[in-house]
Formats: C-alpha cells, structure tokens, sequence
C-alpha cells in the first residue's frame, strides 16, 4: 500500500471520506496528536486500527466529532455538569466519558457501556469531521507503545506502507494527549491528565477528583492512556527525579564511555549537561513549553543516541502533571527494539 500525505484541502477531505466509507483509517491532525482514524460504527475498521497499531484490545478508543454533531445519537445520558463543561473547553483537549447508546461498534469501549467523545479544535480536523459527520474513533496515529506523532511525517515513520492517507495539519501545538474525564458520576473523575487540568474543571463545575487506577483488581479501565507503557523512544532509557540531577551527571559520565548518549531536561540545567559535551534536547521553561515539545525530543532522541537521561521537571500541578505523566510512561524499560529505525 502507497501512504501519501496530503495538506488538508477540498479535494483530500474527498479521498479521506472516500477511504472511511471503504472501512479504511486515515490520519488526521488535531491540536493534541495525530489521530489514526476510522469509521466508528464499523466494527472492521475499529479492528482494523487496533491491528495496525498493534493495540491491546481491552484500551478503548475515543470517538471524535465535530463541533454541530448531535451527541444525543451516541450517548445515553448528559449530565448538566458535562454541558458546563463543554461550554467551557470544547472544541478543545478534553474528552468525556458518558454512558453510551450502544449504536457505536462495541469495539470501540472494548465492551464497555461507556462512551468517550472529544470535540477537536484544530480547523482541519474539524473540515474532516464535518466531511464524513460520523463519529470518527482515533487514537494518536502511532505504533502501540511508542512516542505519539507530533507531525505528519511522525506518522508517516510509523505507518509508510500501512495506511493510504496521512492529512498534513502540521506541527500540533497541544503535544500532549487530551485530558480524559469521567461524566458518569455525581462529579467528574478525570481519568487521563493533559491540557485541561483539574483546577480549570473545578472552576467551572465546583469539583473534580483524579482516578488512581488498582492494576491488581483486575478493573476494566474507560480511558486510553492508563494501564499500558506508552510514548516510549527506541532507546534505553533512565528517568532520574528533579532532585536527582547529580546523580543523573554522573550516569550520563559513565556512560558516555560507551554508548551515545543524550540528556533531556527542563532549560535550566541544559547548561549544566552541555559541558559533558553530549546532546542535551531542552525541554523547555514553561509547562505549556514542556507539553508542546515533549514527543518532539523523544523522537528526535531516536536518532542521536542509544541511552536518553531524563531528568523530572521540578515544577507540579497543573499542565505539568499530563507532562509528567508522559514523561514517566516513556521512560520504562521498553520492548520496542533500540537504536534506529
């Protein structure tokens, strides 16, 4: 299979819809990551994005629509909170999980009678959506477990020869993942940290609360982004606290021995790294800083060394808890093979 990427125009939204209608998946762009998107009411091309991903099939999928669809179509139930919620942040970085019609394929929630829907706000993906007006399932257009995609040719890395169609947006500006909440209860639970914190939600509706997940009970998880490594560079890696910096020094001294070796930290200790004289990728001051170019520098860490130093941002809360979040996903041991692709 050709994979062609494509600036997002009148004439590729018409190949796009044509390739969802024949049960395919395209990439698309939102303001968070790229998305691998198909037809959310056909249970062949849900299955078709979890093979291509190489997706456990118990981590659900979220269906994304554009900003007119009517809701009340695919969830069962609106919680007058969930509507201040909407008001507040979408078209934006947030997704709600309500109860679901069950009309969606039930591979979408992996069985489960729940529903997550995220309204993007990035302009081409909202043309797509209003081309095809289905609910359209996407997760971030990468192979199960690595760095999510950024860019189009992100994607293109991971899916050239697997996919027909990658619509170029360009660069996303969230870079992190959307924030996923629970709207099935009394009050929101979010499920998934991003962009849209906690403090904001309970701003608006007067509380929030934060699930922690029991991997020992066996539950059955709403949200994308919670049980499974994810966001992983093909290199060995080791995460070392804020308060660790030293420690981190000395490793990347002794290692660099041996191996290529690259630092990735917050702005203000890359000049402490750069006199080992090995490549320090600079996360940024700000937490907006540090969530727009995270994926960025795992990816490009890809191809400069064989062992990635992280060092924690100092700062927590907010923003920084998605970015944090990511950050400690990534840096697990990993199963992907190392060195380049």
């Amino acid at each position: 299979m050709k994979t062609e990427i494509k600036n997002v125009t009148p004439e590729s939204l018409r190949e796009a819809k044509n390739f969802i209608n024949a049960g395919e998946v395209v990439a698309i762009p939102t303001e968070t990551v790229y998305g691998l998107g198909g037809n959310a009411f056909n249970d062949e091309a849900v299955k078709k994005i979890f093979t291509v991903k190489g997706r456990p099939n118990d981590n659900p999928l979220i269906a994304h629509v554009h900003s007119g669809y009517d809701l009340s179509k695919i969830i069962d139930y609106d919680p007058p909170y969930a509507k201040k919620l909407r008001d507040a942040f979408l078209p934006g970085p947030l997704t709600l999980v309500y109860p679901s019609t069950g009309k969606v394929s039930p591979f979408v929630s992996c069985g489960l009678n729940t529903l997550a829907v995220r309204i993007p706000s990035h302009d081409g993906a909202q043309a797509f959506l209003r081309a095809v007006d289905i609910p359209i399932v996407a997760p971030s257009a990468n192979l199960s477990k690595h760095v999510s995609p950024t860019s189009a040719e992100h994607v293109y890395e991971d899916f050239q020869g697997k996919i027909p169609l990658i619509l170029d947006g360009g660069t996303c500006v969230g870079g992190i993942e959307s924030t996923v909440c629970d709207v099935t209860g009394e009050i929101p639970v979010i499920l998934r940290p991003g962009l849209i914190t906690k403090e904001m939600i309970a701003e608006v509706v007067g509380a929030c609360e934060e699930y922690t997940p029991d991997f020992q009970s066996g539950e059955r998880v709403k949200s994308p982004g919670v049980l499974y490594k994810h966001y992983a560079p093909r290199c060995e890696t080791a995460l070392f606290a804020a308060g660790a910096w030293t420690d981190a020094l000395e490793k990347a001294k002794a290692a660099a021995k041996e191996k290529r070796v690259a630092i990735l930290c917050e702005s203000e200790l890359v000049g402490t790294f750069q006199v080992l004289g090995v490549t320090v990728l600079d996360l940024g001051r700000t937490a907006t800083e540090m969530a727009n170019r995270l994926y960025g520098a795992l990816r490009e860490a890809e191809g400069l060394c064989e062992l990635l130093i992280a060092i924690e941002p100092k700062a927590r809360g907010g923003v920084m808890t998605g970015v944090l979040n990511r950050l400690q996903k990534a840096c697990i041991s990993t199963d992907i093979p190392h060195g380049k692709r």
